[in-house]
């Protein structure tokens, strides 16, 4: 995924080309990232850090222990 990225920055997005030509890849980069954080018990640190650092990211596939409630109260 990385090279792909690192292609498609450089040779397309900045150059005004909008499409984005690895994600499919990144949908599967993204789903084994997950399992590995989740296999090594990282997923709720990283979920309890992301208040600190002032992140709104909210992905209940990340940690699936989380309250589905949490963060729901967005204005």
């Amino acid at each position: 995924y990385d090279a792909c990225f690192t292609r498609w920055y450089s040779e397309k997005f900045l150059r005004g080309e909008k499409s984005n030509d690895c994600a499919e890849l990144f949908k599967r980069y993204q789903t084994c990232l997950k399992k590995a954080l989740k296999d090594k018990g990282l997923t709720k640190m990283i979920a309890d850090a992301r208040p600190a650092i002032g992140s709104v990211y909210q992905d209940d596939e990340l940690d699936p222990d989380r309250e589905k409630t949490q963060g729901s109260n967005k204005s």
